[in-house]
């Protein structure tokens, strides 16, 4: 039976591969014949060392340890998938936001796309091949104001350089694309679905639909699945996406409701 899709044989950096959509998309890369690395900030018990490394991606020595491990043990790479990201924000809007919080999202959401580009995208344009994925958000043109406006706004920010950068490498043989997840039912947004359940006194499915109420509704009438993310990002890394390039994909299940 003839594959549609496969990976075989290309070197992949997945960051945040250890949980939820990163966690998925690390395993569809491995089953369809890619050779992963990965990261977090420690070492779960399922990753074989040879192929993780512990870093923290806010810093530049975090980055600039994971794209030596990249050069070492992939020899290079073919394609880069930035999964990091997430919000610590608290709750209050815009004047809650000091400096320090604002620091923080930047770190976590904009600069470890930027730097691991800059360290790696050029060894991708001296072989003339390449693919980098850059997970964004919806809240980029969705932004909930109440906790997540330097999250919104540093997700923007990475979907703009992403767009530049497609324009500036692309020429040369590496495609850049972003996805734009909506909410993605992942272990931590289940743990957030069971505590508003709890507060609200209803069952786990009131608590999603909690959530889908603050995002102005779901039309799938669900959260997308880490899975469903995954395979987005793996046909978006394939040779049969070789024309997709500059462009971002929204997975949302509708929630945007324009484009």
């Amino acid at each position: 039976m003839h594959d549609f899709l496969a990976l075989t044989d290309k070197r992949v950096l997945i960051t945040s591969g250890t949980k939820g959509a990163g966690a998925a998309t690390v395993a569809l890369f491995r089953e369809l014949g890619a050779q992963v690395m990965t990261c977090a900030r420690h070492h779960p018990d399922d990753q074989a060392s040879d192929l993780f490394v512990v870093a923290d991606l806010t810093t530049e020595a975090g980055c600039a340890q994971l794209a030596e491990a990249v050069q070492q043990r992939l020899g290079g790479v073919d394609v880069i998938v930035h999964m990091l990201g997430g919000s610590s924000s608290p709750a209050g809007g815009f004047a809650a936001l000091d400096d320090a919080q604002w620091q923080r999202e930047l770190a976590l959401n904009l600069f470890p796309a930027v730097r691991l580009d800059r360290l790696l995208a050029p060894g991708m344009v001296s072989q003339g091949s390449g693919v980098i994925v850059h997970v964004s958000s919806i809240q980029r043109t969705l932004p909930l104001p109440e906790a997540t406006t330097a999250y919104a706004a540093a997700k923007a920010a990475l979907s703009v350089y992403s767009k530049s950068l497609s324009k500036e490498i692309s020429p040369k043989g590496v495609r850049v694309v972003s996805v734009s997840p909506g909410w993605i039912e992942t272990e931590a947004a289940v743990r957030l679905a069971e505590r508003l359940a709890v507060q609200a006194g209803t069952d786990y499915d009131g608590g999603k639909k909690i959530i889908m109420d603050a995002l102005g509704g779901i039309p799938l009438g669900r959260p997308t699945r880490p899975g469903e993310v995954a395979s987005l990002i793996a046909f978006l890394a394939s040779d049969r996406a070789a024309a997709i390039n500059g462009t971002e994909y929204v997975i949302d299940g509708g929630t945007i409701p324009t484009a």
